[in-house]
C-alpha cells in the first residue's frame, strides 16, 4: 500500500485501500499499523481533521482491529 506523508507531530504517513477497507498509519516513532475494516467515511474525516494524531487517537486506535507491520 502506498502511504502519503502528512504534516503531524505524531503521524508520519497514511495510506488507505478502499477495496480492503484497510488503513495504514506510520507513526512518528516509525511503527506502522494496519487497521482493518475501516469505512471510507472515517478516512474522509481523517483527511479533514485539524489534528491527524488526535483524530487517529479518538476514532481509529482502539476502535478497529489492527496488525503491527513494522
Amino acid at each position: 500500500m502506498i502511504r502519503q506523508q502528512v504534516e503531524s507531530s505524531s503521524v508520519r504517513s497514511l495510506g488507505y485501500d478502499p477495496a480492503n477497507r484497510a488503513l495504514e498509519v506510520q507513526f512518528a516513532s516509525g511503527a506502522v499499523y494496519r487497521y482493518l475494516d475501516v469505512p471510507a467515511r472515517v478516512v474522509e474525516g481523517l483527511a479533514a481533521a485539524s489534528s491527524i494524531g488526535g483524530y487517529v487517537a479518538r476514532n481509529v486506535r482502539n476502535v478497529y482491529r489492527y496488525r503491527r507491520l513494522g
